[in-house]
């Protein structure tokens, strides 16, 4: 069973923001295989799926960002699914809005949503699926630019990559997933 996690915060007020980006993979992700993420389990909105043979879960934690790795660690417990078959999708300051870069492993690079997911796991080795957000002009707080959504200049970009992110995601249902990073990581 492989799992599909997209971090963001839950509610109206966080809906269209920098830090849902990876809701908002899930999302497009489900709506363009005519799923539905609505079931509730562990604090998260979800759907198992049935792809080529083998379960795919959706996972949309609304516990907020920062406890993200709770509702995963949860939902990995009661499907017994490897660390390895894990797949977490996030917004990264350090990617340009545009660009997606897909890990096997790392650290948490600041994301708070990955270090609780470190810690409730007590390893680094999950994929990760990061989407560029790029990072504030100025002397505007990284709380207030994560929280703010995209500028009209951005949305194109950020539209192209929810769709590479979709496709990757769709590609790692059944290849592996050093195929998807050499694939997806050239753009």
């Amino acid at each position: 069973m492989k799992c599909i996690v997209g971090l963001g915060n839950p509610g109206k007020k966080y809906e269209k923001t920098r830090h849902n980006v990876g809701f908002m993979v899930i999302d497009e992700l489900a709506d363009a295989n005519n799923w539905n993420v609505t079931q509730e389990k562990f604090k998260s909105l979800y759907t198992v799926e049935h792809v080529q043979g083998e379960k795919v879960l959706l996972v949309k934690p609304q516990t907020y960002m920062n406890l993200s790795g709770e509702a995963i660690r949860a939902f990995a417990d009661y499907y017994d699914i490897d660390l390895e078959d894990i797949l977490v999708i996030y917004d990264d300051l350090d990617l340009p809005p545009g660009k997606i870069r897909l890990r096997q492993k790392g650290g948490h690079g600041g994301h708070n949503g990955i270090r609780n997911t470190i810690d409730q796991f007590g390893s680094k080795d999950f994929k990760r699926l990061r989407v560029g957000i790029g990072r504030p002009q100025g002397r505007m707080a990284v709380v207030d630019y994560v929280l703010g959504t995209f500028n009209e200049e951005e949305k194109p970009d950020v539209e192209d990559s929810i769709q590479q992110a979709v496709k990757a995601c769709e590609a790692w249902m059944d290849q592996p997933f050093l195929e998807v990073m050499n694939v997806y990581n050239q753009s």
